[in-house]
């Protein structure tokens, strides 16, 4: 994304603690993780605004996750899908390893490489939402906090979602100067920076500019020729502006602006590939070992060179206005925003010289957006917010395959879409007594989205396939959540809720010969009910919380195909009538003593389809005919079992404290419905660090290593053509070295 980003300066940095809930405060004034408390008084309290005003985290009745700076810094997250190693039941994945990201909560989630649908996990830029995908992609720099929210969100949101929130919060500018930088450089020859300086203009008006850049870091080389592959090239800036027009008004203001040239993560072969001239290419025993290669008549049409790497040139921008007025017991906020993205990206998903499956996207998106809302603005036991949302998406896609090899042409298939949101929404807290709370909240969310001028035509010989003038599909839906807190004694919380999410339909926008794969694919909507524990235990030292679900699911948006008696099979998103999902999450945080800090976070899900007849491609291909399978009772393939643990102590001296670090995560077995070959394996990966600073101070300097056993794991495994099964692995070990100084 192009703004993400937020660094927050500290000027003496606190002893880390990745996965608790915890925030920084270097006197900035920022969004507000507001903290309470001293190492040697327990654990921190965190000031949370999920629910659009100031909470202790551990007072709000939702599973949820809060990553400080220092937690985002500590552990070298440089983009949203890097936030899954540090939050349990969150996983990020990219299609086919290319710059579309598919996120998953608590096991709900969306398999499409496409850029024109809704994700089911909303992502949100100081309370800016997301709604295209590939937007969330980009470095991640000058960040105050992240809350990662499990369940459905919808009742206080611009957008409504069935899987969960990412709400990531960067740094505003500080009542007084203030400048940080904070480089860093590892073993794979990856450099990144970032900085910021912010401080006053004058009584009223305060500034903060920040920027950052990665460099480097290939760590693939081809197979045949050794050239390599994976070097980032990336850039980010932003500025905002704090301005407190009188006492009861205030203006933030928000542009920025990324670029990224980087080169794609290439695949490698899990099995041996025959090539149309009958010469076998063998599985890569190697995984860091990949291939490339274009036509050029591919090379020609795109107007690429042959010898182009995978790659992407993707320039995001935008800006943000956010409007604060006090009127004594109500406040009026309004938030408008525009997000724009140029999108060119080439990806080899073969994973060879052999042109059977290279794909060359060219994308313009813009959203406009604005949302309204008037809210309770003093304490007292009734607590409300209610609000307008509007949103306005345009995309024009463009995208090339080249198929010279495998089917002697090279296809183009062009598109536009054009959604519009509109909603209304209320949320009601009412403490009825010290102990007992009633929370009731309401949604309702019409959406039109539209796909026209859509056309596939054989590029090379520059003729129409096939074309249709006009898709379209919409949503009239009502959504909700109803829950009850129940505060045992002062530092223990029960809660339940049952919520309603939903997400909309959309079109499959893949190259096609066939009308029936861009028959729209129907909203889904998931029932949650979810129970849970909040508790800060032996004085404040150790911090337990947990929850249990049950996700009631309809209408299940599912990656599967069609069958065309022309063509044959044909992939499509289609709908899974009714499954379901249940598991839980745990989260412990420990301080026995001011010194140790441990932290870990557990979550488990399982689903299964109910009711769902599909296509089973590979047996209809081989057969020549459509071959329907019964898959109720199945399972749904996501990892069931995630983890992520740190434990760090301190050692002081008169003159510098020493903190050694330990970071690990576990993600397990996910099964794919292509069959085995697909499944991606179990693995744990181990981090670890130390940090030198002095006691009296404004800089540290951490060792770290990443991977540091060098676990060979998969992010994902699948195939575009059926002829070339790829893998594309996660980044080896590295080890490095973080300088932060801070003024």
């Amino acid at each position: 994304m192009s703004s993400p980003a937020l660094a927050q300066s500290a000027d003496t940095p606190p002893v880390p603690s990745p996965t608790a809930q915890t925030a920084v405060s270097d006197g900035q004034k920022s969004n507000k993780p507001a903290v309470a408390g001293q190492s040697d008084q327990g654990l921190e309290e965190v000031v949370i605004t999920a629910q659009h005003r100031e909470q202790s985290a551990q007072d709000v009745g939702i599973s949820l996750t809060t990553l400080s700076h220092e937690d985002l810094e500590q552990h070298d997250v440089k983009s949203v899908n890097d936030l899954a190693k540090l939050a349990p039941s969150f996983q990020a994945e990219p299609a086919f390893g290319s710059g579309v990201p598919q996120f998953r909560i608590r096991g709900m989630g969306f398999n499409d490489y496409a850029s024109n649908n809704s994700p089911t996990v909303g992502i949100y830029v100081d309370q800016v939402a997301y709604p295209i995908p590939i937007m969330t992609q980009g470095l991640l720099f000058d960040i105050d906090r992240v809350e990662i929210l499990r369940g459905p969100q919808g009742t206080l949101y611009g957008r409504n979602t069935t899987g969960g929130a990412v709400n990531i919060l960067t740094a505003d500018p500080t009542d007084k100067f203030s400048f940080g930088v904070t480089s860093e450089y590892n073993s794979l020859n990856d450099f990144k920076s970032e900085a910021y300086a912010s401080g006053p203009v004058s009584d009223r008006f305060r500034i903060r500019l920040s920027g950052g850049t990665e460099q480097g870091g290939a760590w693939q080389k081809d197979r045949v020729t050794g050239q390599s592959l994976g070097d980032k090239d990336t850039g980010a800036l932003r500025v905002k502006t704090d301005w407190d027009v009188n006492d009861d008004l205030n203006i933030k203001i928000n542009a920025h602006y990324g670029r990224d040239a980087s080169e794609n993560v290439g695949a490698y072969l899990i099995k041996s590939y025959t090539t149309p001239s009958g010469r076998v290419i063998p599985a890569d025993t190697d995984r860091t070992k990949t291939g490339w290669g274009i036509s050029s008549s591919f090379a020609s049409v795109t107007g690429l060179s042959q010898s182009t790497k995978p790659s992407r040139d993707n320039d995001t921008y935008g800006t943000n206005v956010t409007l604060e007025q006090s009127f004594g017991a109500i406040k009026f906020t309004n938030i408008a925003s525009y997000e724009g993205l140029q999108r060119r990206e080439l990806d080899d998903w073969d994973a060879t010289l052999v042109n059977s499956a290279n794909i060359f996207y060219k994308s313009e998106a813009n959203v406009f957006s604005d949302e309204a809302r008037l809210s309770s603005n003093q304490p007292g036991p009734l607590q409300w917010v209610t609000g307008l949302y509007y949103s306005r998406e345009h995309l024009k896609d463009k995208f090339y395959d080249d198929f010279m090899d495998n089917y002697g042409f090279v296809s183009e298939t062009a598109y536009k879409q054009n959604t519009q949101t509109i909603s209304e929404f209320a949320q009601v807290d009412y403490a009825l007594t010290d102990q007992i709370k009633l929370i009731g909240g309401v949604r309702n969310e019409r959406e039109d989205r539209k796909l026209t001028d859509f056309s596939t035509k054989y590029a090379t010989l520059n003729i129409t396939s096939f074309a249709i003038p006009s898709e379209s599909t919409g949503m009239s839906k009502v959504s909700g959540k109803a829950g009850l807190e129940y505060r045992v004694i002062q530092p223990v919380l029960l809660y339940a809720t049952v919520s309603r999410g939903v997400k909309s339909g959309g079109f499959t926008a893949y190259n096609t010969l066939a009308p029936e794969q861009l028959t729209p694919f129907k909203p889904e909507k998931v029932l949650n009910y979810e129970t849970g524990f909040k508790s800060d235990l032996i004085g404040r030292k150790l911090r337990l919380n947990g929850a249990v679900y049950y996700e009631d699911y309809k209408d299940e948006q599912v990656q599967s195909a069609v069958w065309n008696s022309t063509y044959g099979t044909i992939g499509k998103i289609v709908n899974a009538p009714k499954s379901e999902l249940y598991g839980g999450e745990l989260e412990l945080d420990a301080e026995p003593t001011p010194n140790l800090h441990i932290g870990n976070g557990i979550g488990y899900s399982r689903g299964h389809y109910d009711q769902f007849t599909d296509l089973d491609a590979p047996a209809s291909t081989n057969a020549g005919h459509a071959i329907y399978v019964d898959k109720s009772g199945r399972d749904l393939g996501f990892p069931k079992l995630t983890y992520n643990g740190s434990v760090s102590y301190t050692v002081h001296s008169p003159e510098y404290d020493i903190t050694p670090q330990l970071d690990y995560s576990y993600r397990g077995q996910q099964r794919s419905n292509f069959g085995n070959a697909y499944d991606i394996a179990p693995y744990w990966i181990f981090d670890a660090g130390v940090t030198v600073r002095p006691t009296d101070g404004n800089w540290a300097v951490t060792l770290y290593g990443k991977n540091i056993f060098d676990k060979k794991y998969d992010v994902t495994r699948n195939y575009f053509v059926p002829q070339s099964s790829i893998g594309v692995l996660g980044e080896p070990a590295s080890f490095g070295v973080r300088v932060k100084y801070t003024y």
